[in-house]
């Protein structure tokens, strides 16, 4: 018997409830003191195709889906005939057979449990909505893994407004019950509540990408919708007044950008958010951003291109985008969290720098995270520092210069409708003052002042974790990855070191600037460098070999849209070391 071990998927067709159903039975293993991570994976369609999402359940912390499937939970007969080779024997499927018929010849598999549960008359005898069939297979799910029911129960009344959590609650006690008389003592796996008192949520990285704009003040949040970016829209949306900020969805991107650099020149905390399609559009407007030294947040999420590509799959092919994008030169920091604590708390500091340095900051992420539901301890309040810099309340001296000249190139800056003070700033070439300017002189002065910033900045994030380092200080084979990547490597470090083999990792949060020092530092205490990336051209392996002059030993690449999963990486790592 496995305890608090598992790895179940349900899949379905579009509109069946993939992802809430999946999600619910997370909630419910996370209730119960368990570590929980939930990917989703789902076509660009309304209805039909196939949609399915994946639960990692473990006691101790999990950090990315897992390879293998130990219960599927099948609404149609193509979930089980496209994850039957991912079913580890003795695995189980939970589907109606009043409406699936799979065949031996078809399954190709005899090791393999099947736990008919009618699905479709139960929701017929209670009268429910056809979509409360995925209720009916959770409970009888929980039976199978002797799990305790009324934990579910609770979720379902802390989800559902509570007519349709009755119904629901009834939809699971059916399905239950029914598994619990016809497959006593059947399956191989149990979970197991735990006695964790520790206080933790289960959040997705856009999630807590929103959560962290709240927290660092954002007032105002422009965007138009694109997959996989839209959630965070969607997160904001309802808590505009409880927090006292301006929500908009805008007819294109263009008109998010320039909001949001409007916002900002008013000396609002404002942000938005695209994919690659989306950014693209933004570029224009992002090179007026860096001209007018003016400071939101922008949130890459990426999805596989070029063009469309592939709308509701992760990728990371825009890392050389973000930190070259738009015309000409000038300073920007971006930011690439790898997993949902560091999602919140780096568009913290994304903020904090954004406004200090008077720069766009850019939190580059992509599906995978923004999608994918991790446990994770409630954030620390007494963590949140806000940082607005050099702004002035009450301007007193000589006419005004919102570009002036100084030591650090960052200028002293007041806000719009400050008594006696006139704020003007350009998107053509300027002077101090903000009146346009075609001199020569002045314009490499202006060009210096703005990458002045950038030496101070380097300065400053040497007190910020540029750089994690994860792993035996001993072990002289190095990982090195950025962003989502972080979960299944450190996953498949765990498969590694239970055959002996250890490895360490190394992390790059801040990709621009780059943090020369600190790689080079954990470079040259190991024999050998493996990149891991979720891109065709190992854009992180020509960053390391522009800012060090190395190449790495290794690259493994990933970019059919699908993250890298932990033992298939574990073995990509073994066949290079």
């Amino acid at each position: 018997m496995i305890v608090n071990k598992l790895s179940l998927l349900v899949g379905g067709e579009a509109g069946a409830g993939i992802t809430r159903s999946g999600f619910l039975f997370a909630k419910t293993c996370l209730r119960g003191g368990l570590y929980v991570f939930g990917a989703n994976d789902y076509q660009s369609l309304i209805r039909g195709g196939h949609n399915f999402y994946t639960v990692t359940v473990c006691d101790e912390q999990v950090y990315s889906q897992a390879d293998t499937i130990d219960l599927l939970v099948a609404l149609d007969k193509e979930t089980i005939l496209l994850h039957k080779n991912e079913l580890v024997s003795g695995a189980g499927i939970i589907y109606d057979q009043d409406q699936i018929t799979v065949t031996k010849k078809e399954l190709e598999r005899n090791d393999i449990k099947h736990y008919h549960v009618p699905l479709k008359n139960i929701v017929k005898e209670l009268k429910g909505p056809a979509i409360m069939e995925n209720t009916v297979a959770l409970g009888a799910a929980n039976a199978l893994l002797d799990y305790d029911p009324e934990i579910l129960n609770q979720v379902l009344l802390d989800t559902f407004k509570p007519k349709v959590a009755q119904l629901n609650i009834q939809a699971a006690k059916q399905g239950y019950n029914y598994a619990k008389q016809h497959y006593t003592q059947n399956f191989g796996y149990k979970l197991k509540k735990t006695n964790s008192t520790k206080n933790r949520i289960f959040v997705a990285g856009n999630e807590a990408i929103g959560l962290g704009a709240l927290n660092a003040g954002c007032k105002f949040y422009a965007a138009y919708p694109m997959t996989p970016a839209t959630s965070i829209l969607h997160f904001l949306a309802p808590l505009d007044r409880e927090y006292n900020m301006v929500v908009i969805q805008t007819e294109s991107e263009i008109a998010a950008i320039n909001m949001v650099a409007g916002a900002s020149y008013a000396g609002v905390r404002s942000m938005t958010a695209t994919s690659g399609g989306g950014f693209c559009l933004m570029t224009e407007a992002l090179g007026m951003i860096g001209m007018t030294e003016t400071s939101p947040v922008i949130v890459l999420v990426q999805r596989p291109g070029p063009s469309t590509g592939l709308p509701t799959y992760s990728a990371q092919g825009d890392l050389r985008f973000a930190i070259h994008a738009s015309q000409g030169e000038f300073p920007r920091v971006v930011i690439a969290p790898g997993d949902v604590q560091e999602a919140f708390y780096n568009t913290i500091e994304a903020f904090n720098l954004a406004e200090k340095f008077q720069i766009p900051a850019i939190i580059i992420s992509d599906k995978y995270l923004a999608e994918s539901n991790g446990t994770v301890e409630v954030f620390e309040q007494n963590r949140i520092r806000i940082d607005r810099g050099e702004l002035v309340d009450n301007y007193v001296g000589d006419e005004y210069m919102r570009h002036k000249f100084t030591e650090n190139g960052i200028s002293p800056r007041v806000l719009p409708g400050t008594k006696g003070v006139i704020v003007r700033t350009n998107a053509d070439e300027h002077n101090e003052l903000g009146y346009t300017t075609e001199d020569p002189v002045l314009a490499a002065r202006m060009a210096d002042k703005r990458f002045k910033k950038m030496d101070v900045l380097i300065k400053e994030l040497e007190a910020y974790e540029t750089v994690k380092v994860y792993g035996s200080e001993e072990a002289d084979v190095l990982i090195i990855g950025w962003g989502s990547t972080k979960g299944p490597i450190r996953e498949a470090m765990k498969l590694l070191a239970g055959q002996g083999i250890e490895v360490k990792f190394m992390q790059i949060v801040y990709l621009h600037p780059f943090p020369v020092d600190r790689i080079q530092n954990v470079l040259q205490s190991v024999k050998k460098a493996i990149v891991v990336e979720n891109n065709k051209t190992s854009q992180l392996s020509s960053l390391i070999q522009e800012h060090l002059l190395r190449k790495v030993d290794h690259k493994i690449l990933k970019y059919d849209g699908r993250p890298f999963n932990p033992e298939a990486l574990s073995k990509s790592i073994k066949e290079v070391l």
